[in-house]
Parts: structure tokens; C-alpha cells; sequence
């Protein structure tokens, strides 16, 4: 296996930047003169809510209810970061304040 070089990181970097760019200016540029098809307006304002309870599901795939502390750090995580959005409306806050609380809670728990 070759060993990657300083140009060839630059150049990845450099590719995965213009592809980056390239993907988040391709909606401004399609609908810039006209709006958007209504699916894809369904999809603006369902996913995000859809894509929050697939990842409630799946943070707590692993919780372990049966045994103390009976899922009590992913319980509280959950509430947290709701009562966070909810009340500050900032989701970096909520995100990082409810993930803070979680892994507190796995350590002293």
C-alpha cells in the first residue's frame, strides 16, 4: 500500500471540499428562479421531525431497562435536550447540554 503524501491529502481535501460545495449550492441554483416542487416542500418540513425520532429509536437501542439504573441516562438525555430546544431554541445548545448530561450521568450512574 502506498503511504498517503502531503499532495495527496491536499488533493482529497481539495476534491471532497468543491463536492461539499458543489452539493450545498445545487438547490439554491435549481430553484433560485421558481419554487420548489410541493414534495419537496413536504420534505423540508417533515424530515427534520422524522429524522429526530429515528435517532430517539436508535440512541436507545442499547438502553438496558431491566437493570438499574433502568435507562435513567438516556431517559434523561432525551428530556433534556427536548426541554433544551424547547426553551432556548438553539440546537447546538441542546445537543451538546443534553449529551454533557448523558455521559455524566453513564459515568456516576
Amino acid at each position: 500500500m502506498t503511504p498517503l503524501t502531503l499532495g495527496m491529502a491536499l488533493a482529497a481535501t481539495a476534491v471532497g471540499a468543491v463536492t461539499i460545495f458543489g452539493e450545498r449550492l445545487f438547490p439554491f441554483a435549481l430553484f433560485s428562479k421558481r419554487e420548489p416542487p410541493k414534495l419537496i416542500r413536504f420534505i423540508e418540513k417533515y424530515i427534520p421531525s422524522m429524522i429526530i425520532a429515528m435517532l430517539i429509536i436508535y440512541s436507545l437501542k442499547d438502553a438496558e431497562f431491566t437493570q438499574a439504573p433502568c435507562g435513567l441516562p438516556y431517559i434523561a438525555g432525551i428530556a433534556a435536550a427536548a426541554g433544551l430546544h424547547l426553551t432556548l431554541k438553539n440546537p447546538m445548545i441542546s445537543v451538546f447540554g443534553s449529551t454533557a448530561l448523558f455521559m455524566i450521568l453513564t459515568r456516576i450512574l
